[in-house]
């Protein structure tokens, strides 16, 4: 039997390095990969630490040469700014992969490890790993200077209303708040008759005219005028300026429609109550208790103004009341409020106790009235209207009396009123005797009507102490339910010094 040798597999040989002699691989270097690293450095010329810049005030980094970008720390974003500071070093070598090294989030530094391949001496590939610092150095953004100057502004949204008074203004400042339409303002200023929003861009001013356009009944027109022109690069600077104009209709106002308006909306009456004003104006009949709803096009299509100014308002007391039946309904009428109830009254100044002088009226505040309850309303038996559609209405289709809502004890309301508003950090004159009286009004209003509730933030007052949802005499309040918890953000929100991070 003979023995067959299995052939032999050709096995590499070794080769000694030229430089430290120690046995390696063959390789077009002939040396060691550590003698080739101290012969050769493939990152010579890329730049081991490079400054970022980054604005504290919006967060975003600088891109040159004048684009601010939003990033996360970490992120795929953030790692594709910072290669682009280096892309012109990089150009020489082979990126193979790149990522982020932890830092403390407050050091101001980011470390981003890279490795890299490079062709050497005789065709040989060196691939190295190394890590670049970046120092962020803080830089206000164009943006930002223009929010600090305050004074530096591209649009201005004029909104205004020619009434006497403020509630749809202190109704829309809330709706404002919720929905964070005022961050992107660089001012907001009071005028007598309304507000200014300034902007630094005109996006933004026209954002908000359209959700003052979708909020309220209201018209705008816009302006712009030129400020500078560079003719090298055709380039045109404009300052905007949009007009908003709000239908001169408060809530508890009283109005006289026109005939032909009065008519399209069901064969209402002329005299007519206003309970509410959001997107559009609620009126109510108080004879019939029928209800409509007016939007802005339709207003201004047909105009009317409110007949009695808010200090006009009377106190009554009822001496009787009695709820009427709904009657059949005639052909073409509109929808009636379910809300309310119909009833015929006897009523009473209580500045003519020591008179036999009573007034009769129908009233669509059956369902809260009682004998001996106050009530205001507006006396138009004892008045002289000035209003082109009043005074040509038939005098026997005017009622003496028009109730607007039941009276309350407002000091007691204003001590147990455990919740409050916030409110928009403007420039304003200083609040009157008449104001303070005005917004009084506006928060008895939300604690009556709920609808209005819905779209405002109210907050737990921790100073009031918490007591029930009515109180002796039956005046409405929020329930607690309704409320937000107030939370404030301390200064140093990282609970420096001791402080709280956040309080109630």
């Amino acid at each position: 039997m003979e023995y067959m040798k299995e052939p032999v597999a050709p096995s590499q040989g070794n080769i000694l390095c030229c430089q430290c002699g120690i046995p390696i691989p063959p390789n077009p270097a002939n040396m060691c990969v550590a003698c080739l690293r101290t012969q050769v450095d493939i990152t010579e010329g890329i730049p081991k630490q490079v400054m970022v810049h980054f604005c504290k005030q919006c967060e975003r980094y600088l891109q040159p040469p004048g684009t601010w970008v939003q990033c996360a720390l970490e992120s795929r974003e953030l790692l594709t700014l910072c290669l682009k500071k280096i892309k012109a070093s990089l150009s020489k070598v082979r990126l193979i992969e790149a990522s982020f090294v932890w830092t403390e989030p407050h050091s101001k530094r980011l470390k981003i490890k890279l490795t890299v391949q490079k062709e050497v001496m005789n065709g040989a590939i060196l691939q190295q790993v190394f890590v670049v610092e970046y120092v962020v150095q803080p830089q206000m953004c164009d943006d930002c200077h223009r929010v600090e100057a305050k004074d530096f502004w591209k649009a201005v949204v004029q909104v205004r209303q020619k009434t006497l008074h403020k509630k749809t203004f202190y109704y829309l400042e809330q709706l404002i708040l919720k929905h964070r339409l005022h961050q992107n303002t660089l001012r907001i200023k009071e005028i007598h008759d309304g507000l200014d929003f300034y902007y630094g861009s005109k996006q933004h001013a026209q954002k908000m005219v359209d959700f003052l356009q979708c909020t309220v009944p209201s018209r705008s027109k816009s302006s712009q005028r030129l400020i500078s022109h560079d003719i090298h690069s055709n380039a045109y600077n404009y300052k905007s300026t949009f007009s908003v104009e709000i239908v001169p209709i408060c809530k508890d106002s009283v109005v006289c429609l026109s005939p032909k308006l009065a008519q399209s909306l069901g064969n209402m009456s002329q005299i007519c109550v206003c309970i509410r004003v959001t997107s559009t104006v609620h009126l109510i009949d108080p004879n019939t208790l029928q209800i409509a709803d007016i939007d802005g096009n339709t207003y201004w299509r047909h105009p009317f103004n409110s007949l009695f100014h808010p200090k006009q308002l009377e106190e009554f007391i009822v001496i009787d009341i009695t709820r009427v039946q709904e009657r059949k309904q005639g052909a073409g009428a509109g929808m009636r409020s379910n809300k309310h109830t119909l009833a015929e009254a006897w009523v009473q100044k209580t500045s003519e106790m020591n008179t036999d002088h009573q007034y009769f009226c129908r009233t669509h505040l059956g369902h809260l009235l009682n004998p001996g309850d106050l009530v205001v309303g507006f006396d138009l038996a004892n008045c002289n209207l000035n209003d082109e559609f009043a005074n040509k209405m038939n005098p026997h289709n005017v009622p003496d009396v028009v109730l607007i809502k039941k009276s309350y004890d407002r000091i007691k309301r204003q001590r147990r009123r455990n919740w409050k508003l916030k409110e928009l950090d403007r420039d304003k004159e200083g609040m009157d005797t008449d104001d303070e009286r005005q917004y009084q009004d506006f928060l008895e209003d939300l604690e009556e009507d709920e609808a209005i509730r819905r779209n405002v933030n109210i907050y737990k007052d921790s100073k009031i102490p918490v007591e029930s949802d009515t109180d002796d005499e039956g005046a409405p309040r929020i329930s607690l339910a309704e409320m937000l918890e107030d939370l404030h953000i301390s200064q140093d929100a990282t609970g420096g010094e001791g402080s709280d991070m956040m309080t109630q």
